[in-house]
């Protein structure tokens, strides 16, 4: 078995590839930031490229481990917060209302959607969600083969069940990744664009894929603060219904240059 994951780690690193900007898959690191007037939150230049995008060791619906590129993207450092999302909203839906700099949670996909809207129409930038393979690529800093957003010390990256005491926690107070991104694995899921299917990773494109097809249910990523260390896995996906809410999730931005 441990042969196998290895196996698997190999085959999804070997055939890392920089494209289309200047990304060392040695040292991957985002090159400039930008922050939101109105609400403040921070916006990390990553330099596009390709990586190898699943598990093949993982569930079902992480197979098979594919080749995705992705262009330059504009990511944000933190997931939102309570604070900035009263700031667009007037209201703070949170079940933990712990303060401003904590995650948002208990918010819909619909519920995201209209935030957006708002935001886009307040704002002097222009936002929306990550894709699948534009999120797993800035967690992963372009394939770097880490479990985990950052590494492989769990405790030292990320709010899971074994450490966050039954909460969520202030953004930004664990380790950040090598793109300077923070709570991309724990603390709350994060909403993605893409539907969820199982077969997902068989039906998409190589260049900057959305999956749009046949279902229902919305993507989201990165574990949070009530799940076990397997589900806090850099390729792991989850799923709900558009309408869904849960104190587990949350969402992060993706800026429009």
């Amino acid at each position: 078995m441990r042969n196998r994951l290895w196996l698997a780690v190999i085959l999804c690193l070997v055939s890392f590839s920089p494209w289309p900007g200047p990304l060392d898959a040695a040292e991957p690191t985002a090159s400039d930031s930008w922050v939101e007037p109105t609400t403040g939150m921070e916006f990390v230049s990553v330099p596009g490229g390709c990586f190898m995008m699943g598990n093949n060791s993982g569930e079902d619906d992480e197979r098979p481990c594919h080749e995705v590129c992705v262009y330059d993207l504009w990511i944000g450092m933190y997931e939102v917060t309570q604070g900035q999302w009263e700031a667009i909203m007037g209201s703070n839906p949170s079940r933990f209302k712990k303060g401003d700099d904590f995650p948002v949670e208990n918010v819909s996909w619909n519920d995201v959607k209209e935030f957006v809207k708002r935001l886009n129409n307040t704002s002097s930038g222009k936002f929306r969600l990550p894709t699948e393979a534009e999120w797993e690529y800035a967690a992963t800093c372009g394939g770097e083969g880490f479990s985990f957003a950052g590494g492989d010390d769990i405790d030292a990256v990320a709010w899971y069940d074994g450490n966050s005491k039954g909460s969520t926690h202030e953004v930004g107070t664990k380790e950040p990744n090598r793109f300077a991104l923070y709570d991309m694995s724990g603390n709350v899921w994060e909403w993605c664009e893409d539907v969820h299917a199982w077969n997902a990773y068989s039906n998409t494109g190589r260049t900057t894929p959305v999956f749009q097809g046949a279902g229902f249910r919305k993507v989201d990523r990165g574990g949070s603060w009530v799940n076990y260390k397997g589900d806090v896995r850099v390729t792991r996906r989850d799923r709900y219904n558009p309408e869904d809410k849960s104190s587990n999730l949350g969402i992060r931005l993706i800026r429009v240059p």
